[in-house]
């Protein structure tokens, strides 16, 4: 009796990590937001296993999943596409300002590749420019 159960308790700990290991996060129509969440939460992703689908836009703060999530962990749709623009705050009177070091800090997390290819556009500027299409699925696999 005793065997079974422990026999019972290996086996809805190995589903347990499988399932956790499987899992999907699907990113989709997100406009993004302010930088310091979205690290926050892609850093859970990463830590977590799970593997990203992008499926649809993922914009500003959003596209900091490719900097956070090693590439072997996202696959992007037909749909997908990521914006990318300059970092801003609001001013005291409550205008977008441009934000250098927020600037730097987007730069500094995505990778070589994603790097390259904004840089062939002009670099980060207020500006959004998308990547999207063949030359996306040409840096990520294509989910199946």
């Amino acid at each position: 009796m005793l065997r079974s159960f422990s026999v019972v308790v290996s086996v809805v700990l190995l589903l347990a990590q499988v399932t956790t290991a499987g899992a999907v996060v699907r990113i989709g129509d997100d406009r993004g937001g302010q930088i310091g969440p979205y690290l926050s939460r892609f850093a859970s992703v990463r830590n977590s296993g799970e593997l990203v689908m992008i499926d649809g836009p993922c914009l500003s703060a959003c596209t900091l999943i490719v900097g956070a999530v090693p590439p072997d962990r996202i696959c992007v749709t037909k749909r997908a596409s990521l914006g990318f623009h300059a970092a801003w705050n609001f001013a005291t009177s409550g205008q977008p300002v441009f934000s250098p070091e927020g600037t730097r800090l987007l730069w500094e997390l995505y990778p070589p590749a994603v790097r390259r290819w904004i840089k062939r556009r002009g670099g980060l500027t207020p500006h959004m420019i998308f990547l999207r299409g063949s030359e996306l699925a040409h840096m990520y696999r294509l989910c199946r």
